[in-house]
């Protein structure tokens, strides 16, 4: 229904209203849309559901993607610096070597 304002032709009288059928009708298997919380059938909630469902499983998707790139990352940086570690630890034992031969006493 569609409602319609009329103004009367004497000034100061109030506007008066008039309730018609719309004149546009919509094509058929065209429906208006309700409100988001009206559509509540078994199917519509298990659709509903369904894609609540698929939304979140593709978020943990990416969100388990990612926390595998960052897990290689830092298995990379710690195997970069074990490395670093092994070469400082194979010097410093060399220098240790060193320091030995020199400040033992020689003996003959």
């Amino acid at each position: 229904m569609a409602v319609t304002r009329e103004e009367t032709a004497t000034t100061g009288d109030m506007p008066t209203y008039q309730i018609r059928a719309p004149t546009t009708a919509l094509p058929q298997g065209v429906m208006m849309a309700a409100s988001p919380g009206s559509l509540h059938s078994p199917q519509q909630l298990a659709e509903e559901a369904t894609r609540k469902r698929e939304l979140r499983l593709m978020k943990n998707r990416e969100a388990a993607k990612e926390c595998r790139r960052r897990k290689k990352e830092y298995v990379k940086c710690l195997e970069s610096r074990v490395a670093v570690l092994e070469v400082q630890n194979k010097k410093l034992i060399e220098e240790l070597e060193t320091l030995k031969d020199i400040c033992s006493p020689k003996t003959d």
